[in-house]
């Protein structure tokens, strides 16, 4: 009975020894069985914190437009050819229709019970369903940001290293002064610039602008902006454990022993540097989702990022909520996934309780 107390209280405090320990393999004692429950309690637990995060985002951010000084049902009618934009009667008649003219608390609490049986509304500007919307615009936004991470670790991490390699001379300050430089511009600087340019230098090229795919070269130019503030974090990021590393004895030791220096950096370097750039390839995600609204908007992407745009300008209120829900879904799925692939990478966090 001791052992059995000993081995479910090991796997109640699982969310504490795994945040410790940084380890997935069950620990002494604690059956296979139970530490996938265990575990599948730590995810379902990380999902409960982030369901009433989410629901006080996406109450600012309602919050926000309904006291905002946009009003959807005016922008519709100021639209409108002729004078039905000064009828007072139709904007109410309209505006009681869509359930706007209730109070803030009713029309947000109307809203989550829709949204909890799968209903995103329609949109107040086009009439459109809001799920369709998103639906069609999101697998651009989606590709866009899958190629820029693989862009952002196929070019950062070999530089990373190389800058460390070369700690303090030239390719060291070139590669860091390079990083910290596409760090300082913005995703809405570097794009316009960026078009102006190739125009100027490049007449006979056409202009990078609207969407053909993963594979046009219109998404070149576009996936090179967004990835520049990104790749400067990963670089500096990569330079930083690989120093780390540089002073650790087994590096020491193989070079003592005369292993190639190529060697020593893809097979002994490279997979303790991968933890914390992993991990911070995960958090870029942040870093993504808002140069892609800039990015979207000049190279004409049908992206979440330009439905974003629109629905600001013209207060779509069910078309915000809908984007604010994805974007702090994807957030917090990444942060989930990076704490689940920590350990697989890091062999020293899985030994480090044997060690104790």
């Amino acid at each position: 009975m001791t052992r059995l107390k000993q081995r479910r209280e090991g796997c109640k405090t699982f969310t504490l020894y795994f945040k410790k320990n940084r380890r997935l393999r069950p620990p002494a004692g604690c059956a296979g069985q139970e530490w996938e429950v265990a575990l599948l309690r730590y995810v379902l637990t990380r999902f409960a914190i982030w369901i009433p995060s989410v629901l006080i985002v996406m109450m600012a951010v309602y919050a926000m437009a309904f006291y905002g000084a946009g009003d959807p049902i005016k922008l519709i009618f100021l639209r409108a050819p002729g004078d039905v934009a000064y009828n007072p009667q139709r904007i109410e008649a309209i505006r009681e229709s869509a359930g706007l003219n209730k109070p803030f608390i009713e029309q947000f609490g109307l809203y989550v019970w829709n949204l909890l049986h799968g209903q995103f509304g329609n949109s107040l500007t086009s009439g459109r369903s809001v799920w369709a919307m998103v639906s069609a615009a999101a697998p651009v936004s989606f590709q866009l940001a899958l190629c820029s991470i693989i862009l952002t670790a196929v070019v950062a991490i070999p530089l990373g290293m190389i800058a460390a390699l070369n700690q303090n001379n030239r390719v060291d300050y070139t590669i860091l002064g390079t990083a910290l430089f596409l760090w300082a511009i913005p995703a809405y600087v570097a794009g316009p610039l960026l078009m102006v340019a190739l125009i100027v230098l490049l007449p006979m090229i056409k202009v990078p602008y609207g969407w053909g795919g993963v594979f046009d070269v219109r998404i070149i130019l576009p996936l090179i902006v967004l990835s520049f503030q990104p790749i400067a974090l990963i670089v500096r990021q990569t330079r930083a454990a690989v120093i780390e590393v540089l002073s650790e004895d087994f590096v020491r030791t193989a070079r003592a022993k005369g292993v190639p220096e190529i060697v020593v950096a893809l097979k002994h370097i490279l997979r303790p540097v991968l933890t914390p750039v992993v991990t911070q390839l995960g958090l870029i995600m942040i870093t993504i989702v808002n140069g892609a609204i800039f990015v979207e908007l000049v190279f004409g992407l049908p992206g979440l990022g330009r439905l974003t745009v629109q629905a600001l300008i013209n207060s779509d209120y069910p078309v915000i909520l809908a984007i604010t829900l994805i974007g702090s879904f994807l957030v917090m799925v990444s942060n989930l996934l990076v704490d689940m692939l920590y350990p697989l990478l890091d062999p020293r966090a899985n030994d480090s309780r044997r060690s104790r």
